[in-house]
């Protein structure tokens, strides 16, 4: 008689088992997302405000071309007769004094580069540099891996006592359509 109650405990335990669900398994690293030759947006805009305990800010038109984005405004604040480099930077986050929140350089080509050197600005005796530049290989828009709508961008320059500093950051922002 203790055969039949054994027996039927154990048929049921290995039903329960068999009809447990399998365990989720963790997500794989995300496949990376494909380039774009086009965005779906041809204007955006970056208002660059003081990092660093700095004074230079400036307004980045950018405009979508065949071979990249158009960079083109007015940044002041800069150390007079100075160069620096305006940079994308992989994060549209501004939010640290230094802009250290903006991340790293974005290399919109996609090819391995690790800093924008030829991105160089210079400044004028007032401190102020008229930018017109091109981002090889950049769209605005549509979120492809060389989108850089809502990435930074970033003012690197040599200040008194922070050359190379990070020193004004802003978020690109797209334009509405019809917009200026």
């Amino acid at each position: 008689m203790r055969r039949i109650p054994a027996a039927l405990a154990a048929t049921l335990l290995l039903a329960a088992c068999a009809s447990t669900p399998p365990t989720p398994r963790e997500p794989g690293p995300a496949a990376p997302l494909p380039r774009a030759d086009a965005g779906t947006a041809t204007a955006a805009r970056a208002n660059l405000a003081a990092a660093s305990a700095t004074l230079a800010s400036g307004r980045i038109d950018l405009r979508a071309e065949a071979a990249g984005v158009r960079l083109s405004g007015e940044i002041g604040g800069l150390s007079r007769h100075g160069a620096h480099v305006l940079q994308v930077h992989a994060r549209g986050d501004c939010s640290a004094v230094d802009a250290s929140s903006a991340g790293p350089y974005f290399d919109a080509t996609g090819q391995g580069a690790t800093d924008g050197g030829s991105d160089r600005i210079v400044a004028d005796g007032r401190g102020v540099s008229r930018v017109d530049q091109l981002v090889r290989g950049a769209v605005l828009g549509g979120g492809a891996a060389n989108d850089i709508a809502g990435r930074s961008l970033v003012v690197l320059g040599s200040t008194p006592g922070a050359t190379g500093a990070r020193i004004a950051c802003g978020v690109i922002t797209l334009a509405p359509d019809g917009a200026p």
